[in-house]
């Protein structure tokens, strides 16, 4: 435990974004901690942050990246092997703020951690268990930009309400106590390792 494993995300084939993390836990899929303050790439349209980016233009211009440190408390990341989503756990001032269900392609196992790419839709979820859909909107423009398919978009939110039943059943990894987990700040930051980018 504790090794540096990096999460990336593709948009059309190449690496758009990086988050380096620290392994937390491998038993039963792997859990990442992203500590407040790494630096992370982050995927850009003329040096902006994707989302202050119009949808339209999102899928019009080539992506870039820009390096940036991660704002808040930072983020624990549950992957889950073989499904289309993990579960991203969110403190704001040291209370816990809630889990998220980040829609994406099943992580793809690589030499510096995992790859996936993202499916805009997500679902977020409050520390009293109250659930709503996020980005309904970004996932409609991309259909109708021909980012995504109707098909594909519909596969998206059913994964969604898989996990959502997950939510309502209290079902792993809901019910695992990860909101009581705590980092030791005696940790380094891990760091973007050189090459990242290479397919």
């Amino acid at each position: 435990m504790g090794d540096t494993v990096v999460l990336r995300y593709f948009k059309r084939g190449r690496p758009s974004g990086v988050m380096p993390t620290r392994l937390i836990a491998a038993e039963g899929g792997p859990v990442l901690w992203l500590a407040p303050g790494t630096i992370v790439g982050w995927p850009a349209v003329d040096g902006r942050p994707i989302g202050d980016v119009r949808a339209a233009e999102r899928y019009e211009q080539a992506w870039g990246v820009i390096e940036r440190p991660w704002a808040g408390d930072g983020i624990l990341i549950v992957g889950l092997p073989g499904r289309a989503h993990s579960i991203w756990l969110f403190w704001e001032a040291g209370v816990f703020a809630g889990w998220y269900v980040n829609l994406e392609q099943p992580w793809r196992e690589t030499s510096l951690g995992f790859d996936t790419t993202d499916h805009l839709l997500d679902v977020t979820i409050d520390p009293d268990r109250s659930w709503r859909w996020k980005d309904e909107d970004d996932l409609a423009e991309a259909v109708e930009l021909g980012v995504f398919t109707p098909e594909q978009a519909g596969e998206f939110r059913a994964e969604g309400e898989r996990a959502i039943e997950r939510v309502e059943a209290w079902g792993a990894p809901f019910d695992e106590g990860w909101e009581l987990w705590r980092p030791d700040p005696a940790w380094p930051l891990p760091s973007v390792p050189e090459g990242w980018d290479r397919l």
